[in-house]
Formats: structure tokens, sequence, C-alpha cells
């Protein structure tokens, strides 16, 4: 499988890459970007096993986020109302990967067979 050199990675793909998953060891080079959101819930989920790790990560990858405007906001809302079950860091996140021209890195079945999207389990 090939790979782009800049991707968004969704809160999953960031916890895969932590936990040295095979399938997404082939994104372990690729630049990528998040937002606000993706750090939170990343932060969170690692500060569950270690502070010490938590904040390793937290200070290795607040330099990849961006920030969203009132735009992405409409977009991701719209995205929220059709797809209901997507959470709203992931419905930001998709649109912000749209509107940067990257693809969407993410495990979550959700949006799997969707518009671009590299979906990897």
């Amino acid at each position: 499988m090939m790979t782009m050199n800049k991707y968004f990675f969704d809160s999953y793909a960031i916890l895969e890459m932590l936990k040295s998953s095979e399938n997404y060891s082939i994104f372990s080079e690729c630049e990528f970007i998040i937002t606000k959101l993706n750090l939170f819930e990343v932060f969170f989920r690692v500060l569950q096993d270690s502070e010490e790790k938590a904040k390793f990560v937290l200070s290795n990858i607040s330099d990849k986020v961006v920030d969203f405007d009132e735009t992405v906001i409409e977009e991701s809302c719209k995205l929220k109302l059709a797809k209901r079950k997507l959470s709203m860091a992931d419905c930001i996140g998709y649109t912000v990967a749209m509107k940067s021209g990257l693809k969407f890195l993410t495990g979550d079945k959700e949006f799997e067979n969707m518009p671009n999207v590299e979906f990897v389990k």
C-alpha cells in the first residue's frame, strides 16, 4: 500500500501509532496534522495508562495542531446531522482534512468507504 506524505491523523490513528500497530507502521514517517480536539482525546486516553507518557505525547504532537474556522464548524455540523454516530472531533477532523487536501487516516468503522478516507483497521 502506498501512502501520501501528509495526512490528517484522527485520534484512532494516533493511538494505533502509539501502540506500534503493524497496520499503521507504514504511516510512521508521514507528516500529519490534528486539531486540539484530537490532542485532547489522545492525551485523555494515554493519561489513563500513564501521566508521564501522556505528557510526552502532548509535548511531541502539539506542534501538529491546526486551527479551524467557522466554515469548518458549519460543514462539520452538516456532516454530524447526516452521520449522527460520528463524534464532534471526527466531524471537525474530517472537514479539516478535506479543506486541507489531505486524506483522513482512521480505523473508525463509521468512516469506512467514505471519500477522502484512508481506512486502516
